[in-house]
């Protein structure tokens, strides 16, 4: 898996997590899926993102880029 792809799915879990948390536990987890759409906002105009980041360090995950040279 790239660490787009993983990306995308742990963002999207987050989300999901998130909205369940804010109808079960309190309405204050709904912050924490306006940071997620956040951090994805800025993401999608900067390239950055710290959860990649650390997908790459602690998953030892490798973007599209160098999945592609390796073939």
């Amino acid at each position: 898996m790239s660490v787009e792809r993983a990306l995308t799915a742990f963002a999207g879990f987050m989300i999901l997590l998130s909205v369940a948390l804010t109808v079960w536990v309190h309405p204050n987890f709904v912050w924490l899926t306006v940071f997620v759409g956040a951090n994805l906002f800025q993401q999608s105009f900067t390239g950055f993102c710290p959860a990649s980041l650390a997908m790459r360090k602690v998953l030892g995950l490798k973007t599209e880029r160098e999945l592609a040279k390796s073939e």
